[in-house]
């Protein structure tokens, strides 16, 4: 008789109502892991070429710079400095800056995986990833200036106090999902598309004409396969996506602050749908992906249950009577007071992040306070309406003329030859092909890392040639000179018999050629306008051509101007933002190989 009361009842335990985020939490933790394991894996493999000791911008040449700024002797520290720039590499001796780099992101890779594969953690594994990503990203410098960086560590702190404090079981009875850590991420996704949409009311004309993705789908940083045909799609089409990219953003938000549970689920749908529409249409690094984690705390145990099996819905089930039974534990009243203590500081830094929301000088993807604890966000406030390519060429040929061959660079993913494919990479993410993007229009001058990348080419850096997909010179045959060459890149037509992807048009030269020995005399190119002309040195011209001489004089004036410059610009505050606007108009220093 036991035995059939128990089976009567059996069905009722599987089918019973799941209203909490037992589930929700361990779908969340998997999410968020697997974004952190992608961004690790993008430190392992690209930042000793790119920080490195002997990187484009070296973390050692950087934290010289920060010590100069707060007075520091070499290998010094203060809490006043570490509070400002927030990272491990204050600790670091110079020597071992690569050795760090490689065990920061592999110790972050390890973790990640680790919580992906066991669905849970405690706060200390998720302080650890968001302490070694913290320490990465604020001395990555140009590399880690994008919005997607300060939105991975806020997504990545708001989840330490969404896990026990020391176990790391699947289900902890003892610490059910936080109720502030629920509401903070659906606050996080409402202050990410609010700041979207209203950066693009307030930005570009053709986001009110609703012209703008005519233009989006080829002048998009890194097309992807899929970009050429949407680029091609008719313009009522265009105008409809437009219109449908203002509703999600400025009018779909405001639900999820309902609490209401389908009008949550509704809102989150919405929300998740359209990150995958914009991963489908172009290679974002993981921005996209990580955008749909916080709208994940929009579905409650009853919807996501289906992901899992009966005995795991048991168990939940089994979960939630025993934590409601253990709610008078001292435990949970300490639980419930750290909660309420990490709810108060996310109002109180919130007060700046409205302000900016309502201000008609809104800005985008910006920190107010140096540990990127809440942060406003945006994306894409103006379009560019045509797309310029930077096309790097070298030569192995000793003196240039007019007949001199020059061959070009392809990178991993930045459009290059006209016969290639758009790549698909996403979530990962190709650094220096990004920024490439917006060298191309601005001017060489305006950025260092540019400079130093060249003269990183000319000398056959292996670390820095890994980032390049062809390379037309070997260790034997290194270039001489490098040149950059600006061109213009629109699609081919859609209907063309040409195979080709892309159309180009040659414009201007971006940079005139350079040598190393060239790089050395002078140290470094000059920070004056693109239109001087400067001709290409080499070394035993110097003696003989007077007219190359007062090229080199004119050089080290401009040097010399501009470190007075930086001189009379004296620091006047210590928050992060204005350190590294400030450091970034120092003159362009080449980091050459000891």
């Amino acid at each position: 008789m036991a035995t059939e009361v128990k089976k009567e009842n059996e069905p009722e335990e599987k089918t019973q109502e799941l209203r909490g985020f037992w589930l929700t939490r361990i779908i969340f933790l998997r999410s968020l892991a697997f974004i952190y394991c992608v961004a690790f894996s993008v430190s392992l493999f690209q930042n000793k070429a790119l920080l490195g000791a002997d990187g484009i911008l070296p973390i050692p040449a950087y934290m010289h710079r920060l010590r100069t700024h707060f007075k520091l002797q070499p290998g010094q520290t203060r809490v006043d400095s570490f509070l400002a720039v927030p990272t491990l590499f204050w600790f670091i001796p110079e020597e071992h800056i690569d050795t760090a780099l490689q065990l920061i992101s592999n110790t972050g890779l390890v973790l990640s995986i680790g919580v992906f594969l066991q669905g849970s953690a405690n706060m200390f594994i998720m302080a650890a990833l968001w302490g070694l990503y913290h320490s990465i990203v604020n001395v990555g410098q140009q590399w880690y200036a994008f919005g997607w960086e300060s939105q991975l560590l806020e997504t990545g702190f708001l989840a330490i106090w969404l896990v026990p404090v020391f176990s790391i079981q699947l289900l902890p009875v003892n610490t059910p999902t936080s109720r502030v850590c629920i509401y903070g991420y659906r606050w996080l996704i409402f202050r990410i598309m609010i700041g979207a949409g209203l950066i693009k009311i307030r930005g570009d004309k053709c986001w009110h004409d609703l012209t703008c993705m005519n233009y989006h789908y080829e002048t998009q940083p890194v097309p992807n396969p899929l970009s050429w045909f949407l680029h091609h799609a008719p313009p009522e089409w265009h105008k409809v996506e437009t219109m449908g990219n203002h509703i999600i953003e400025l009018l779909l938000p405001w639900l999820l602050l309902i609490p209401h549970r389908q009008v949550a689920a509704f809102a989150g749908s919405a929300q998740i749908f359209f990150q995958v529409v914009i991963i489908t249409s172009g290679n974002f690094s993981f921005l996209n992906w990580l955008t749909m984690l916080p709208s994940i705390f929009c579905f409650d145990d009853g919807y996501l249950r289906r992901f899992f099996s009966k005995t795991t819905q048991n168990y939940v089930a089994m979960a939630d009577r025993i934590s409601v039974k253990c709610q008078n534990k001292p435990a949970r009243y300490q639980r419930a007071v750290l909660n309420g203590s990490v709810g108060v500081l996310l109002m109180f830094l919130s007060v700046p992040v409205i302000q900016n929301l309502l201000s008609s000088r809104q800005q985008m993807n910006t920190s107010f306070d140096s540990f990127r604890l809440v942060n406003t966000y945006g994306a894409f406030g103006s379009i560019t309406k045509e797309r310029t390519e930077v096309i790097l060429e070298g030569t192995s040929e000793e003196f240039i003329t007019s007949s001199t061959q020059w061959v070009e660079y392809e990178f991993k993913c930045k459009p290059g030859s006209v016969d290639r494919r758009p790549c698909l990479i996403s979530p990962y993410h190709y650094r220096l092909d990004w920024l490439l993007w917006f060298a191309a229009f601005q001017q060489y001058h305006q950025n260092p890392w540019f400079i130093n990348l060249i003269a990183k080419l000319l000398e056959g850096n292996s670390e820095v040639r890994k980032l390049i997909d062809h390379d037309p010179f070997t260790n034997a045959t290194l270039p001489t000179y490098i040149r950059a060459q600006h061109y213009r890149y629109q699609y081919t037509p859609l209907l063309t018999e040409n195979a080709a992807v892309w159309n180009r048009k040659y414009l201007k030269p971006y940079m005139p050629p350079v040598s190393l020995t060239q790089l050395k005399e002078v140290g470094g190119l000059p920070s004056v306008p693109s239109k001087m002309d400067v001709t290409p040195i080499h070394l035993s011209d110097v003696k003989k051509d007077v007219q190359h001489v007062f090229v080199l004089l004119k050089l080290w004036l401009y040097e010399i101007r501009d470190f007075f410059l930086m001189i009379a610009n004296n620091f006047k505050d210590s928050s992060l933002r204005d350190i590294k606007v400030k450091l970034d108009q120092q003159p362009i220093i080449i980091c050459f190989k000891n």
